[in-house]
């Protein structure tokens, strides 16, 4: 086959992709409540045996592709399919499943933002702004603490959407830690504690639609008016998990100490030990991403291309949203951002109605091409050329595309399955009012850890906590932090998932094999879970204040991490004859 006729042959694929859609619509919801009063426990075999696999086998693609497809097999049989029947009968639930995903206009445009920003980025490399930012930070940086607390600023700084704090901070981060001799596993750590977390607590942010427009219909269901956004704004000092893992960041990264696997990984990064066999593929991508050779290093060819990458998405949020609410029936809504486009209001509610995937994917673009036409003009490269460059950059990201698509696969069949349904009846029941917070925070982060999407599990329990904390203690404060539970849950799971979009792309951010980023970052973010539970939530279900409760937990952690943690820059002779075993030279 030509090139010409391959291209022909892709590109009628990817129009069948975008084009076909499930036969029939159903009642999912029904569908699920139904499956899992006669499924019982059998329905959390998916996501189990996905996470599981993973974990034995370190082959995401592999553990998502049986985790789907052991849920459609389960689905054949409840329809009463023979198993000879249903094992064909699962592939081509599969195969629909995966072409539903892609058709979904969201994805879509994720997939197509990850793969034009990998393009950018790999752009910038190839110009040599990657390799003078990092210099210039690794200037800066003079020391593994100030590369951390850099990559957390940088974080930071992205708050407005956690794929592309995952997409933007890693890449830029990574020659820096690498020359500051830090795991590629802390680097990962880093950006996912800084993706979703963050944006999950801003202001002004994707996320923000979806967590008011939640509390909004869940107050209303209880007939209670309230302003959504006043709530919203009053869960922040008791989204405890989501401040607890940033101030962890901090406090690991100033008392140089470690624990779990993670002790392992920067303790053997410092001293250079990695053996041949353990290099990972984001040694590669950063192989590839060198400079071109006889190029005058400039920082920026890489300021430029990312400056306009975030600015322009901030304004692609507005303006997608804007267009959304003109061409919506709130006349209200309407006339308030007409009448003030730009207050604070206005822009708030923009966020609040943009598509963010199509916003990004604009944005995306539009710094490609202006990245493109830096190239031609600095003699870099040839239009034709930067073209190339772009497109090779994409390639080192399709394996997350094709992971992103198991992973909602796998989320349709969950759902399904009744995998959520059945643990929320499972698990709810008579309780003492104080543990509630608690109970919900618990099983939020179930929920999402089993399901790998903090969206999806804010949508279940969001219109099942609030009434149910109301009617226990219909005082608002009460409401308020048991809202703020379901909000954290959702992120604590889905931050430490396998198999959850932002823990994916943060592995693939940092170029970290992602098994290994899921085992490092685990017992940081159940430390950090407990801390946010014994010394948050049981105390704020009590009635004790954010004032009192947010500076007690912070010092519970910076005593965990200091009486649980070993620094790493010291050297541990009785840990290095550990490693000495498994191959490590001295």
């Amino acid at each position: 086959m030509n090139r010409r006729s391959f291209k022909v042959f892709m590109t009628t694929i990817a129009i069948l992709f975008m084009t076909i859609a499930p036969a029939f619509a159903a009642d999912i919801d029904s569908i699920a409540k139904a499956n899992a009063g006669k499924l019982g426990i059998i329905t959390i075999i998916p996501p189990l045996l996905a996470i599981v696999l993973a974990f034995i086998t370190k082959n995401v693609v592999i553990s998502l592709f049986l985790g789907v497809l052991s849920g459609s097999f389960i689905l054949q049989m409840v329809k009463g399919e023979s198993i000879i029947a249903a094992i064909p009968l699962s592939f081509l639930d599969f195969i629909s499943r995966a072409l539903a995903s892609l058709a979904d206009p969201w994805n879509a445009g994720i997939i197509m933002q990850v793969m034009c920003i990998g393009g950018v980025i790999n752009l910038v490399g190839k110009m040599g702004g990657a390799k003078a930012i990092a210099e210039a930070l690794a200037d800066k940086a003079k020391s593994t603490r100030g590369a951390q607390l850099i990559s957390l600023l940088l974080g930071i700084f992205v708050f407005f959407d956690d794929y592309a704090n995952s997409l933007i901070v890693g890449p830029i981060m990574r020659p820096v830690f690498d020359k500051m001799n830090i795991s590629r596993q802390k680097l990962a750590f880093v950006i996912d504690a800084t993706a979703a977390p963050i944006a999950g607590l801003a202001i002004i942010s994707t996320w923000i639609g979806l967590e008011v427009g939640l509390i909004h219909d869940a107050f209303k269901s209880i007939n209670v008016n309230v302003d959504a956004f006043g709530v919203f704004l009053s869960t922040i000092p008791f989204r405890l998990y989501n401040i607890l893992i940033l101030v962890f960041i901090v406090l690991s990264a100033v008392m140089v100490r470690e624990f779990g696997p993670m002790r392992k990984a920067e303790y053997i990064a410092k001293r250079s030990l990695v053996k041949t066999d353990d290099l990972d593929q984001g040694v590669e991508e950063l192989d590839d991403m060198a400079p071109k050779e006889g190029i005058e290093l400039n920082v920026w060819n890489a300021i430029i291309p990312i400056g306009l990458l975030i600015v322009s998405s901030l304004v692609a949020f507005y303006y997608s949203g804007y267009s959304a609410i003109m061409a919506g029936e709130d006349k209200e809504l309407i006339k308030s951002v007409s009448e003030s486009m730009f207050s604070f209001s206005s822009i708030k509610d923009c966020y609040s109605a943009s598509d963010a995937s199509v916003a990004l994917f604009q944005s995306a673009l539009f710094s490609s091409i202006v990245a493109m036409i830096m190239a031609k003009i600095k003699k870099i490269y040839t239009l034709s050329e930067s073209i190339e460059v772009w497109i090779d950059g994409m390639k080192t990201l399709m394996i997350t595309g094709v992971i992103l698509v198991l992973a909602w696969s796998l989320s349709s069949v969950i759902k399904e399955v009744g995998t959520a349904k059945f643990m929320i009846n499972y698990l709810s029941g008579t309780l003492p009012p104080f543990l509630l917070p608690s109970i919900i925070f618990g099983l939020g982060a179930i929920i999402s850890f089993s399901t790998g999407t903090a969206y999806g599990t804010m949508g279940i329990l969001m219109p099942l906590a609030i009434p149910l904390a109301h009617s226990i203690n219909p005082d608002m404060a009460y409401v308020i932090v048991s809202t703020s539970a379901v909000l954290t849950g959702a992120i604590f799971g889905d931050h430490c998932s396998p198999i959850s979009d932002t823990t994916i792309l943060s592995s693939m951010g940092a170029g970290c094999n992602h098994i290994d980023h899921v085992k490092t970052q685990m017992p940081y973010s159940i430390f950090t879970a407990v801390v946010t539970v014994v010394a948050g939530y049981i105390p704020a279900g009590m009635g004790v204040p954010a004032y009192i409760v947010l500076p007690v937990a912070i010092v519970v952690m910076a005593l965990g991490i200091r009486f649980v943690g070993k620094r790493t820059d010291i050297d541990d002779k009785e840990f290095e004859a550990k490693l000495a075993k498994e191959g490590y030279n001295f």
